[in-house]
């Protein structure tokens, strides 16, 4: 009488399977996992895109109220200008403020001017020499030598 083989959730049955039936089994299992950890991938990547998207939302909001409340002190920062130093010429304080944030916004721009020139054309160019250099590896390891040693000559 032959003893029935278990496995290891313990059915009690004799696992006369072939080879082939083994490897669509195994590679069945395998398609399974694979399509369950894409599906763990994305749930996981769209639970942060929402998060990400809740705090932009939320940084937005914030923005609004400091351009708003920044707008709000230079108003009155042209007023106090006008108070100290013009005597009821209120443009002059204003045109302060302009002139001010016109730097400002020089800067800023020269600033993003420079750095989008160091970031043109924008290639991997640090990518780009790994790749040679593993093809370069990659070529001189399967390549024959170019001048084997013939060993001792007669």
């Amino acid at each position: 009488m032959t003893e029935p083989t278990g496995g290891s959730n313990g059915d009690d049955r004799t696992d006369d399977r072939s080879v082939g039936e083994l490897v669509l089994d195994i590679s069945e299992q395998a398609s399974i996992l694979v399509r369950e950890e894409i599906e763990l991938a994305k749930a996981e990547v769209s639970e942060k895109v929402n998060k990400i998207l809740r705090g932009s939302v939320a940084a937005i909001a914030a923005g609004v109220f400091v351009l708003m409340a920044l707008a709000m002190l230079m108003h009155g920062i042209a007023w106090l200008l006008n108070d100290l130093f013009f005597d009821d010429s209120v443009w002059l304080g204003f045109m302060i403020e302009a002139l001010f944030w016109l730097l400002v916004a020089a800067g800023a721009g020269l600033f993003a001017w420079r750095s989008m020139q160091a970031g043109a054309p924008p290639t991997p160019d640090m990518a780009i020499e790994e790749a040679k250099a593993a093809k370069e590896q990659f070529e001189a390891d399967i390549s024959p030598p170019t001048n084997p040693d013939p060993g001792p000559r007669p």
